[in-house]
Order: structure tokens, then C-alpha cells, then sequence
């Protein structure tokens, strides 16, 4: 379908679609494999200048949207979306900055990160608090100017590898989701190390670690907006990035559509192609229908962010939904239809089965996701 992109965006677009052809594809089963991060890929996709389509005109970035975000996320998840974490995990660590930081805190951060040269990471997540985010017990104590964190992170995109964190802590435990303030805090800094590089089903060239704060003294120009903003803060984060976590769930699906699509009329079985039998042609339509239907929602989505929507957080959470859903289905469907060749590895829609299975999962599991859409449809119920 014909989504009316902007010449601009049909350029981006075909940039991500030849470097993820030419840089990912060679690479995607042995960075699978060993687990290695894609640091000569980033360097590349740096030299494009795709992480300055996330960045403000006025911090040396192009000043893209949502939209182009989820263009270059697509097309790169298409091929691998573990290595296409470095880029989409960048994104969520950034927005937080771009939208509620001040003036010197985005001269100081976003320039190196619009050209590719810092990584960036978003750390919410505990072993007690993921979905509520209420309980996070990594703890801000103010001394002076100065903030002191103890703590630890669990399962941080891009841990390790990033250098600029978008740390949400606690100031006052009394205040619930109330008391959490955001932080920016550098790799580097004395008190904050990482811990385990996890060991992953899927996505596994994507870096995923602990960070692990040890009286680590954040000066109190780090913070972001306010004290006590750090929830807010990471609500209107995630109604900017779940849309990309759909275009990722919309790329893997459609590489192992197109897997499938190539298999099915190459196979021979019973004296003609697989193509040729009406089970396994089904199959591929209602792949190719509900691919399309999860992408019209992603960037519809999209362009309702860019269009200065205030409040998203319904139409985030529905694109995150339906397409991580999709991709689960999308690919298990693809691995039936190469059958045994499917359940090997060096088929690729065996990775991209166990590489969909987290879109589900991260930013807010799909559970979470209907309980967003059933609150907010229920609220604007009570208004009709």
C-alpha cells in the first residue's frame, strides 16, 4: 500500500532498506550467534545521519518525527531487528531528553548523539518493577547539589554499550509514582558499572544488562524537568516509542513473510510447488493482511504524534499491541511453512520467531497494553 510518505521519507526509507540489505544480512547469523553488538553497523548507520532524524534542527539533528523513526526501524528490523536495537533503544533514550530537557542539557547531550558517536538508553526497569512502575526501589538521595543513587536496573537496552542513561529513580518513596525523577547520567561516572550481559532468546546482538548504581553522585543539573517528574516523564516517552516498537514487529514480520513467500514457490512436494496448494497460499494471504493492517496502524499512529496530538497514549499502546502480535503469529506461520528447514538455523525465520517474541514483552507487555486502551476507552466512555 502507498502511505503517502514525502520524497524525503521514501529516500530515508530506501537508505535503511540498502544499508540493512548489505551491512545487516552478512552479518545477522553470526552476530545472532555470538552475541556480539553491531558497533561497525552503528558507525554506519551514524554516517547516514539516521540517529539525526531523531534530533532538533537546533541540535544539529534533522528534526524528524515519529514517523521517520519508525521508517528506518522497520526497514532495519526487516533484515534483524537485534542489530536494529541499537538504533530504536537510542530512540527511547533520547526522546526524553529532546522532549523535556532544557536548553544546556540538549546542547550538552543530543549533537554527539545526532551523529551517531553516543548511544543512549532508557532504565525503568527493576526486578520488582517493570510493568509497575510504582515499585522502583533504585533510590535518589539529594546531598547538597548533588543526588546520590543506589540501586539496580535489570535488562537495560543498549546497557553497557550506551553512554548517555535516562535513569528514573526514586526521591520520595512516600509519593509512590509521584516521588520519581529522571536523570541523566553518563558511563563513566564514578559509582554506576554494569552488571551481566544477559544471555537471550532472541534479539541477541542487541546488548541487555544490569546497571548498578553504588553511591553515584548525579549533580542536580541532570535532572530532567523536576523532582518528582520521572513518571510523567516515562509515560509520555513510551506514547512516543511504542509506535516504533510496532514498526519493529511490522519489519520482522514482513522478512519472514517475504522467507516464507520465496520458500513456498521454490519447494516442490507431491510434483508441484507448495505455492500451488490452497492451505499454504491462505496461510501467506492472511500473513501479507494482517502484516498491512499492523503498518497502517503503526504509522497512522505515527503522523497523529507528529501531528502534535496531546494525548496518544490510547493509539501507542493499540499500534504495540496489534503488531508485536502479528509478528508473533506472522513468524511462527513462517517457520510452518518452510517446515523442518524452518525449525533449522540457517533458515532465518527461526531467529526471526525468537526475535519477535520480545515485542510482546518489552515497553509494557501486551497485558499492559490492553489495560491502557480498556482504561482509556472506558474514561472516554464516561464523557460521551
Amino acid at each position: 500500500m502507498d502511505y503517502f510518505f514525502t520524497e524525503e521519507q521514501n529516500e530515508t526509507r530506501a537508505l535503511a532498506r540498502r544499508i540493512a540489505e548489505e551491512q545487516l544480512k552478512p552479518v545477522r547469523e553470526e552476530l545472532d550467534e555470538t552475541g556480539e553488538f553491531p558497533w561497525g553497523i552503528v558507525k554506519t548507520l551514524g554516517q547516514a545521519g539516521l540517529f539525526s532524524l531523531l534530533i532538533p534542527e537546533e541540535y544539529d539533528g534533522l528534526g524528524g518525527g515519529v514517523t521517520d523513526f519508525c521508517l528506518v526501524t522497520e526497514e532495519l528490523s526487516r533484515v534483524c531487528s537485534g542489530i536494529a536495537l541499537s538504533y530504536a533503544a537510542t530512540g527511547l533514550g533520547a526522546y526524553p531528553i529532546i522532549m523535556f530537557g532544557n536548553d544546556e542539557q540538549k546542547k550538552r547531550f543530543l549533537p554527539a548523539v545526532s551523529e551517531g558517536k553516543r548511544l543512549t538508553a532508557f532504565a525503568l526497569t527493576e526486578a520488582d518493577a517493570g510493568s509497575d512502575a510504582a515499585s522502583v526501589r533504585t533510590r535518589a538521595v539529594k546531598d547538597g547539589d548533588y543526588y546520590v543513587i543506589n540501586g539496580t536496573k535489570q535488562w537495560i537496552t543498549n546497557g553497557g554499550e550506551a553512554e548517555i542513561y535516562t535513569v528514573i529513580a526514586s526521591t520520595d518513596p512516600t509519593k509512590g509514582a509521584r516521588g520519581l525523577t529522571a536523570f541523566i547520567v553518563e558511563k563513566g561516572m564514578e559509582g554506576f558499572d554494569f552488571g551481566k550481559k544477559e544471555n537471550k532468546m532472541g534479539i541477541r546482538a542487541s546488548a541487555t544488562r544490569e546497571l548498578v548504581f553504588t553511591d553515584c553522585r548525579v549533580h542536580k543539573d541532570n535532572i530532567l524537568k523536576r523532582e518528582g517528574f520521572g513518571f510523567i516523564i516515562t509515560m509520555k516517552t513510551f506514547d512516543k516509542t511504542r509506535p516504533g516498537i510496532g514498526a519493529q514487529a511490522v519489519g520482522v514480520a514482513q522478512g519472514a513473510f517475504e522467507e516464507a513467500s520465496k520458500y513456498a514457490i521454490q519447494r516442490v512436494q507431491f510434483g508441484k510447488t507448495i505455492a500451488s496448494f490452497q492451505a499454504i497460499r491462505h496461510i501467506l494471504a492472511d500473513m501479507a493482511t494482517k502484516i498491512e493492517a499492523a503498518r497502517a496502524l503503526v504509522y497512522s499512529t505515527a503522523r497523529m504524534i507528529d501531528a502534535g496530538i496531546a494525548d496518544s497514549s490510547k493509539e501507542s499502546a493499540m499500534a504495540k499491541l496489534f503488531a508485536s502480535d502479528v509478528a508473533m503469529e506472522v513468524t511462527t506461520n513462517a517457520v510452518q511453512v518452510l517446515g523442518g528447514y524452518g525449525y533449522m538455523k540457517e533458515y532465518p525465520v527461526e531467529k526471526m520467531m525468537r526475535d519477535a517474541k520480545i515485542t510482546q514483552i518489552y515497553e509494557g507487555t501486551n497485558q499492559i497494553q490492553r489495560e491502557v486502551i480498556g482504561l482509556k476507552l472506558i474514561k472516554e466512555a464516561g464523557k460521551l
